[in-house]
């Protein structure tokens, strides 16, 4: 007599908090939903606004709002007046009632590779579920268009999930990935990274208004400076995806045993 395989009950699959800087109605987070929805239930908390560039704000001088939205088809979701961290933390607290088994953020429209990191609020939402001790995990796919192709990126995220969920890849940890913009035939594969070396070369530029005020754009030139074969920033350019292992303690720890009083 055959036996029939036993499937998982959707209370059984692990709990899957999906989140962005873009906004929910943004076609990355589809995207990452869409690669999610194989690997558990997903709960989307997301901005109603694109909230790029916010790091790690939150909200504390006015109100949050937050209304269900349906944008994933069966897929549960909400949309968050508030920042990215807010959306993690009004999703623990008032959506889940628990912690979710990971966190997802993204797919986000442009790189988050390097220094991008501290300015993202991709990552900033990924870093908070992490403080809640929740494995998290920041996509990013080094293309700003709302019409690019998340083939590629929908396949790394997949990747990477798969290697998470399955214990490939430690669960206590902290990953922003970032995704080349290149296509599928031309990407090699994974690489585990650290930060490159660089920053942003800064300037405003000052312009007047039509009521004669003057206002300021602020623009840059990103500038790496590690040469090392061993960064995301040189992975991204020769056709990896990058995965770099952050945390939130800045503790510099070289320099503090050095120190003496």
């Amino acid at each position: 007599m055959s036996k029939k395989k036993s499937t998982k009950t959707l209370a059984e699959k692990p709990t899957i908090l999906v989140t962005n800087d873009d906004g929910v109605t943004a076609p990355g987070i589809a995207a990452l939903v869409e690669v999610a929805k194989q690997f558990g239930r997903v709960v989307v908390v997301a901005p109603d606004a694109p909230q790029s560039g916010m790091g790690h704000a939150i909200t504390i001088g006015r109100p949050l709002r937050l209304h269900p939205v349906h944008l994933f088809g069966e897929v549960e979701a909400y949309q968050c007046s508030g920042t990215p961290v807010d959306c993690v933390k009004l999703a623990v607290d008032k959506v889940l009632h628990k912690k979710p088994d990971f966190c997802f953020s993204g797919i986000n429209h442009g790189s988050n590779c390097s220094i991008n990191i501290i300015y993202s609020g991709t990552m900033s939402a990924a870093m908070e579920a992490s403080i809640e001790n929740i494995p998290a995990v920041g996509f990013s796919f080094l293309d700003y268009s709302f019409e690019a192709d998340f083939s590629l990126s929908q396949q790394v995220a997949a990747e990477v999930m798969h290697a998470l969920i399955k214990g490939q890849l430690p669960k206590h940890g902290l990953y922003n990935v970032n995704i080349p913009n290149i296509s599928l035939k031309k990407y090699k594969g994974v690489k585990v990274c650290r930060q490159a070396k660089a920053k942003w070369k800064e300037s405003f530029v000052e312009r007047t208004d039509p009521h004669g005020k003057k206002y300021f754009w602020l623009t840059g030139e990103f500038q790496n400076q590690d040469k090392g074969k061993d960064t995301d920033v040189w992975a991204l350019s020769n056709h990896y995806a990058s995965v770099v292992p952050v945390q939130y303690d800045l503790t510099d720890y070289d320099l503090f045993k050095s120190i003496k009083f």
